[in-house]
């Protein structure tokens, strides 16, 4: 392997890590980059100076700067984090690529295809790393899951299942605003996508959606159909009580994870289930998905490792959340190319 062209070598032994905002999500990061094995986190910028200055005290970050804008053109970061609103996502991924800086952004890649397209297109012509932080395909569960599919335990994929909701409480926050381009499919349902995508091993065909709106979709409910046979269902909301949940269905058995998403540090559990068999449960030891997340993306920019996710990626699964949007608006079925 060999380094990106356009990135440039780290002044010293670890990979200095910026990030842009100061997102809830910004704090599973930090605590990933005190672990990481190539990484530090060098600086933090907010467009609110007070509350950048705030969030360098309370997690020790060594610098703060007051916009954005600071941070890309100071030199003193290697690498970018972007856990900004969605609908900032793609302006300031390519912000960040014009000072000759990787990014790393936070899920969904985009607001829309179009976005995300643009965003992979700038990385290209720049020479950089970019791609979209799904840390739960990280985890070594599903490395797993992979193992147990190649297989044939459960015979031939059929049908995949995914549900991931929550009840969010705050309406004022961004998962909420359409101006933030929020709503449950962009937030969470995105997981559910990208999993159904990564198993049936090709992009679907077509979909078809059913949604429960108000200003965004607070409840959408997905189908997906591959060109391989393989359907996909699943069940996203930012309106319902939490539930996690991802099953593989085949022929000849199932796989269920329990906790398919954010393991956390408990185990991760995978439960197989054949006719007259008793079910078994497999035990994967405890993660940070986060951690592994960062450190793959700092091995790509080094040229240790090939991208597994290329920005190609990202845009693929937006192409999907756009045409079950569209679905859900025209009601009905979408054909994908």
């Amino acid at each position: 392997m060999t380094q990106a062209p356009g990135v440039k070598k780290p002044a010293g032994r670890f990979w200095r890590w910026g990030i842009l905002g100061t997102a809830q999500i910004s704090t599973e990061i930090i605590r990933a980059l005190r672990r990481s094995r190539n990484g530090i986190l060098r600086a933090v910028a907010s467009r609110n100076e007070s509350k950048a200055r705030e969030w360098a005290r309370r997690y020790g970050i060594p610098l703060a700067f007051a916009s954005y804008d600071e941070m890309l053109q100071s030199g003193e970061v290697d690498l970018i984090y972007n856990p900004l609103p969605t609908s900032l996502h793609a302006e300031w991924t390519m912000r960040a690529l014009e000072a000759g800086l990787p990014v790393l952004c936070e899920k969904p890649f985009a607001a829309n295809a179009v976005e995300a397209r643009a965003v992979a297109a700038r990385a290209a012509e720049r020479g950089l790393p970019v791609a979209e932080a799904f840390m739960y395909r990280h985890h070594p569960q599903w490395a797993r899951v992979a193992e147990l599919v190649a297989s044939g335990v459960i015979g031939e994929v059929s049908a995949l299942h995914g549900q991931f909701t929550f009840l969010l409480d705050d309406r004022t926050q961004n998962p909420a605003s359409a101006e933030m381009a929020g709503g449950a499919l962009r937030d969470v349902g995105c997981y559910c996508v990208h999993f159904s995508r990564l198993i049936a091993g090709c992009e679907p065909s077509w979909v078809s959606a059913f949604e429960k709106r108000s200003c965004v979709d607070d409840l959408l409910l997905g189908l997906l159909e591959f060109p391989n046979g393989v359907l996909s269902h699943f069940e996203t909301s930012i309106a319902n009580f939490e539930r996690h949940r991802a099953e593989i269905a085949g022929t000849a058995g199932a796989l269920q994870l329990l906790n398919p998403w954010v393991p956390g540090d408990a185990p991760a559990v995978i439960r197989l289930l054949r006719p007259e068999a008793k079910s078994e449960e497999i035990v994967v030891p405890p993660a940070d998905s986060y951690r592994l997340e960062l450190d793959d993306f700092a091995a790509v920019c080094a040229g240790e490792i090939a991208p597994r996710w290329p920005a190609a990626d990202a845009v693929a699964n937006m192409a999907v959340l756009d045409a079950l949007f569209a679905s859900a608006r025209e009601r009905r079925a979408v054909s994908l190319p």
